[in-house]
């Protein structure tokens, strides 16, 4: 097998594609047609293929390449932008962030995925359109009590319940899609079973964290960006805070983590000792949403339901 590395910037209507080593581009139309003409201009012989996930836009392109039998990976954006800006590409066009992409995957050569199974693709795109409906909702809420004038209350006002009944659609689609597939529906049975967990956010964290129950604990508390990275140069020590990790999964389970401070004995003591030592109420909070995190991925991984810490 070949080393070179094709990187594909992806948009709506176009596919930039770039062979490294070479920095060879071709550009290709993303439809069915163009994904057959990209295959053919690869070819069998590669090392792998790489790309940023866009939703929708790059999942054809990738079941197209799983169907050739190509090895693929999906850089993270953010990972992607700042090894551009490290290597010194600061400017931003598809074909730049072709060769870009090219390069990085043949440095950092990741290793191949599988596909992302279609129920997770369409659990995680509900997810995503419910926390956008949510924001509509409130944005409606705030103009209606803002407002002065009779009609534009009205209006914001429908606009309001209109996106509750968004929401509520989207949470019952959710619920029968996770229903439907014995495994996630097993997932989400043992999610609920923790106390502060409903089966809104059990299908929230399904969605926004596929990998639950692979993980080790720092991988889970490292993937939903609530562990404390370590800051020190020198002498030098500074204030560990959190960064990066998946905002979604953390919004998903700031709730229950309020709700579990107050029913769930073991988060409970959690956050009670940090805040007998003095911690800022965040800080205690983010400790219990990365503790929950960290019990789901481990009874998962046993297949077990949650049960009380028992007395020593």
């Amino acid at each position: 097998m070949s080393d070179s590395t094709i990187g594909i910037d992806i948009s709506k209507a176009h596919l930039d594609a770039c062979r490294w080593p070479g920095a060879e581009t071709r550009r290709f139309a993303n439809d069915a047609r163009g994904h057959r003409a990209l295959l053919t201009w690869i070819g069998p012989d590669i090392g792998r293929v790489v790309f940023e996930p866009t939703g929708r836009y790059h999942r054809p392109l990738e079941r197209a390449v799983q169907r050739a039998g190509l090895p693929f990976a999906r850089l993270h954006p953010t990972r992607a932008r700042r090894f551009a800006e490290a290597t010194g590409i600061l400017a931003k066009t598809d074909r730049v962030d072709a060769a870009m992409l090219a390069r990085m995957g043949a440095l950092l050569a990741p290793e191949p995925q599988a596909p992302t199974p279609e129920v997770q693709a369409e659990l995680n795109e509900l997810h995503r359109a419910r926390i956008a409906m949510q924001a509509d909702q409130l944005a409606a809420e705030n103009r209606a009590r803002a407002a002065e004038l009779p009609l534009l209350r009205r209006q914001a006002t429908r606009a309001a319940r209109a996106a509750e009944r968004a929401v509520a659609e989207i949470d019952a689609a959710m619920a029968a899609l996770v229903a439907a597939e014995p495994d996630l529906a097993r997932k989400a049975a043992i999610l609920v079973s923790i106390p502060g967990l409903g089966r809104v956010t059990a299908a929230a964290i399904l969605a926004e964290m596929p990998e639950i129950g692979t993980l080790d604990p720092g991988q889970a508390g490292s993937l939903s960006g609530t562990a404390p990275i370590t800051r020190e140069s020198g002498r030098w020590k500074g204030q560990a805070r959190i960064r990066g990790g998946r905002a979604a999964l953390r919004r998903a389970v700031y709730m229950p983590a309020l709700s579990a401070v107050r029913c769930n004995p073991d988060l409970k003591a959690t956050y009670d000792r940090l805040r007998a030592k003095g911690k800022p109420f965040k800080l205690a909070l983010t400790a219990v949403m990365r503790k929950l995190l960290i019990l789901a991925n481990a009874l998962i991984r046993d297949d077990r339901t949650w049960a009380p810490a028992k007395p020593a």
